[in-house]
């Protein structure tokens, strides 16, 4: 029994042990950081963080994270930050986080006029263009080569959707200073294109093909309120806003019918044809019809939609990345924002200009973000799929010197 009972003591110990040693793991301190103001000009600064290996002989590659479209802070946070409610996906910290985890230095930064949260300064983010946001992406990569912690030598820009727009761009003016290029979620065509698509033609083929079972032609604003799809569409993200913090059904409804007035025809049903699509479009010829002073668009204001309706498509340009820069491009199959054809519009153009190093790769099931999604929206995942994440630093590593060649120890 006196040894039975030791026996047992000391079982127990050894577990506890055991448990707080692998409570103590997740403590361990595998990366670092540093907080940095970048100085945009004329005024205007943004906050930025720095993160690199916890251990490791620097200089390190570096990393820029250039964000998507919208007002996105540092972490690319998608969605409001509620108190008590769940924490929304953070893409651009979690890329940040993998890499410096794995032998990389990350710069990200806030959007000119964007801090936590949504908050935005309207005079700064309400007269941003593409072309100040390239400007700031520049300025960025030039703080990110001083940073002691990175090799000048071993620099990559990430850009994900309207930051796939801004980084080949930057690329082609420091074709000394950008390695590589990492192209996620990847616009090929001009904005006025790609939100045609977004608004008016996939939303009718949902409401043809999905919420129209019985063929009517015909679809109630019952079914559009609760539908995530139509309804982000049509009601103003104020009235979204007051939705998620309230979870009120009557302030979607009640925008829905502002929106369709008396014009619904029994039952409170609308018609596909003679009123979904009329309003689709004019809310797609309207959409830099604000007052440019006051515009606090989330999405993006007027005078950004015109400066990218101006912009050179991408597909134009991408021919004229060095060729000494390694491209990859990225794309989901189900991406709704930017689908996958504008990838292989990008992998045919870099074909063609025979440039030498250059991928393309598709993610069947995967959306805007990179999480499982279906065709007609973006889903509501929590984060990046971790083999996205393997793929980028794969590519990565071989690209920066990091990989090292396969071993075999045979007897």
């Amino acid at each position: 029994m006196g040894i039975l009972g030791l026996s047992c003591l000391s079982t127990t110990g050894i577990f506890k042990q055991q448990q707080n040693q692998a409570l103590a793991q997740s403590y361990l301190q595998t990366l670092k950081y540093r907080n940095l103001v970048i100085d945009l000009g004329n005024g205007v600064k943004t906050s930025a963080q720095l993160t690199f290996p916890a251990i490791g002989k620097g200089p390190f590659p570096g990393v820029l994270l250039i964000h998507g479209s919208g007002a996105n802070d540092k972490n690319g946070t998608l969605g409001f930050i509620l108190k008590n409610g769940p924490k929304p996906p953070t893409p651009l910290w979690q890329i940040a986080q993998y890499l410096s985890e794995r032998g990389f230095a990350v710069l990200r930064y806030d959007k000119r006029g964007v801090s936590e949260n949504f908050t935005i300064d309207k005079n700064v983010w309400g007269n941003a263009t593409i072309n100040d946001l390239i400007q700031d992406s520049k300025k960025a990569l030039n703080a990110l080569i001083q940073q002691p912690e990175v090799d000048p030598k071993r620099i990559n820009l990430i850009g994900h959707s309207e930051g796939a727009i801004i980084a080949p761009r930057v690329a082609i003016d420091n074709s000394t200073k950008v390695k590589n290029i990492i192209l996620m979620g990847t616009p090929a065509q001009n904005l006025r294109d790609l939100l045609n698509y977004q608004a008016v033609f996939l939303p009718l083929q949902y409401a043809t093909q999905v919420l129209d079972k019985n063929h009517t032609g015909l679809i109630s604003i019952q079914q559009i309120s609760k539908d995530p799809v139509l309804r982000n569409l049509l009601v103003p993200s104020s009235v979204l806003f007051t939705f998620l913090r309230t979870n009120n059904t009557k302030v979607i409804s009640n925008a829905l019918v502002d929106k369709f007035g008396n014009n619904t025809i029994e039952d409170g049903k609308i018609s596909i044809d003679k009123q979904l699509k009329p309003l689709l479009i004019k809310s797609y010829e309207n959409i830099t019809a604000f007052n440019l002073s006051k515009c606090n668009n989330l999405e993006g204001c007027p005078v950004w939609y015109r400066s990218h309706f101006n912009l050179i498509p991408t597909l134009s340009i991408i021919g004229n990345v060095s060729k000494s820069t390694g491209i990859l491009i990225l794309n989901g199959e189900n991406d709704s924002e930017t689908p996958v054809q504008q990838a292989f519009l990008l992998q045919q153009r870099l074909t063609d200009v025979n440039h030498p190093d250059h991928t393309l790769i598709t993610y069947p099931n995967l959306g805007h973000v990179f999480y499982p999604s279906s065709h007609w929206s973006r889903g509501a995942g929590v984060g990046i799929e971790p083999y996205v994440l393997a793929d980028l630093y794969s590519w990565l590593e071989a690209h920066s010197g990091l990989s090292h060649p396969y071993i075999s120890l045979k007897p």
